[in-house]
């Protein structure tokens, strides 16, 4: 027998109708140092697993009231972590498998070798207490990415960038598309900065109209212009001793650019309407969907402002590029709006890979979006792909290969990422045609199956 373990923090609910056998088993439970509550049915169970909310549950399947399958089910609403063992008097593996597909961890045959049934109630507890640990720190994490999901190459790339980039003061330029989680990025590098006790303060340039983001960045004196009625701070002021995050820096007018790079130049901003300036502590995260490099050259951004801006430039990864993300992002939006919504849902393997396989042109933002709709519209208890209403993208939603290529090196280089980018929307438009079955899409790319299974995985589309 093993030696004396630690009382956990809740009990074990032990649930049998027969004295005799309860007593035994209750006193070889207490002999491991185990607390122990009792019922005899599953009236009983049910009461004792809204008011002990135990550890485990050691049930019996035949109960003179309910039955051990009523008692896995309840425990399970409950907590879906929560280990269930059945003891069945039968020894009957049809219940015993019955059991395990409703979620049972294991089963015991009657009559119970208590030194059996010891170490499978240490194993049981073994993995709760493994999963909390495992849940604690991935909430440890989360908090420290600022609630950022995934672990893609791609992603870990930009998350070393960001990690870097928070314990500095540098102006930081992230850069990505629409949809990929650029304002979370910033918040995790305020977060993980030396200003993390400062306010975060968030402004969208883009919609902003341009004869008022001047105004709402560096605050304006009572009669500044009509309407200004009384004194007003600006977004640097509230942002003193934080962080403050231009979003869409690319959509600001030429006009509110030159004042932004005297402020980031010189840390003193002046009012609408004052006499002077004043000093101010703030660091400055901007970000953009659009090539700001492109903009400049086009005249259409300053070129100083944008090497202020660029001390740090970090690139945020389409989620195409990161599809190995894409199953914990769903699983992660699924809980989140199930908490929302107050449902209990779990998503089918065949849903995720509907996910998988869709191109994303809105990005994470456009997945959590088709999440909330399939969980609002889904009427089971599992996620299903007839839930997901994901249509087909149009060609012209699918990227334009123009907008992909990077432009730098050799012809011969340009030349080889432009027929590259080109092969993998024709597989993604033969992908789409063909209603995402790969048989058909090979032929209508005139190829064979395992050629086309080959690029799939070099596209990061399998």
């Amino acid at each position: 027998m093993s030696a004396r373990a630690a009382v956990p923090v809740a009990p074990i609910l032990l649930v049998e109708d027969k004295d005799s056998l309860r007593l035994m088993l209750r006193l070889a439970l207490e002999g491991q140092g185990h607390t122990v509550v009792e019922a005899r049915d599953e009236v009983e169970a049910v009461a004792a697993l809204r008011d002990a909310q135990p550890s485990m549950v050691l049930t019996d399947l035949r109960l003179p009231t309910g039955d051990g399958f009523g008692v896995l089910r309840a425990a399970k609403e409950a907590d879906a972590a929560l280990p269930v063992i059945v003891m069945t008097a039968y020894g009957s593996i049809q219940d015993a498998v019955a059991a395990m597909k409703q979620g049972a961890l294991d089963f015991l045959a009657k009559p119970v070798d208590p030194d059996h049934l010891l170490l499978m109630v240490e194993r049981a507890l073994a993995q709760r207490r493994m999963l909390d640990e495992y849940q604690l720190l991935k909430e440890e994490a989360a908090a420290r990415r600022g609630g950022i999901v995934g672990n893609s190459p791609a992603l870990r790339q930009a998350m070393v960038s960001i990690e870097k980039a928070a314990v500095t003061d540098s102006t930081v330029l992230l850069e990505g598309e629409s949809g990929t989680g650029k304002e979370l990025c910033a918040r995790a590098l305020h977060t993980g900065s030396p200003r993390a006790n400062g306010p975060f303060v968030a402004i969208n340039c883009a919609a902003i109209p341009e004869t008022l983001l001047e105004a709402e960045l560096f605050g304006y004196e009572r009669g500044a212009f009509t309407g200004a009625t009384q004194r007003k701070p600006g977004r640097f002021e509230l942002a003193q001793r934080g962080t403050l995050f231009l979003d869409e820096i690319g959509e600001m007018a030429l006009p509110v650019q030159a004042k932004m790079l005297r402020a980031i130049e010189t840390k003193r901003i002046e009012r609408l309407g004052g006499n002077g300036s004043f000093q101010i502590d703030v660091r400055i995260v901007a970000a953009t969907n659009k090539r700001l490099r492109q903009a400049v050259a086009a005249r259409q951004f300053r070129e100083d402002l944008y090497f202020r801006l660029a001390v740090f430039p970090i690139t945020i990864p389409p989620l195409r590029d990161r599809k190995e993300d894409i199953p914990m992002l769903a699983i992660h939006f699924v809980e989140r709006v199930c908490r929302d919504v107050g449902k209990k849902l779990t998503i089918s393997p065949a849903a995720v890979a509907d996910l998988v396989a869709y191109p994303w042109p809105g990005n994470v933002r456009e997945l959590q979006n088709v999440i909330e709709r399939a969980v609002i519209l889904s009427d089971g208890d599992v996620l299903l792909p007839r839930h997901l209403s994901l249509s087909p993208p149009a060609a012209d939603t699918i990227v334009d290969p123009w907008d992909q290529v990077d432009l730098s090196g050799s012809l011969a280089e340009v030349t080889a990422r432009t027929a590259r980018e080109a092969e993998r929307r024709k597989i993604l438009l033969a992908l789409r045609d063909a209603g995402n079955d790969k048989g058909r899409a090979a032929d209508l790319l005139q190829i064979n199956f395992k050629a086309l299974a080959v690029k799939l995985r070099e596209f990061g589309l399998d």
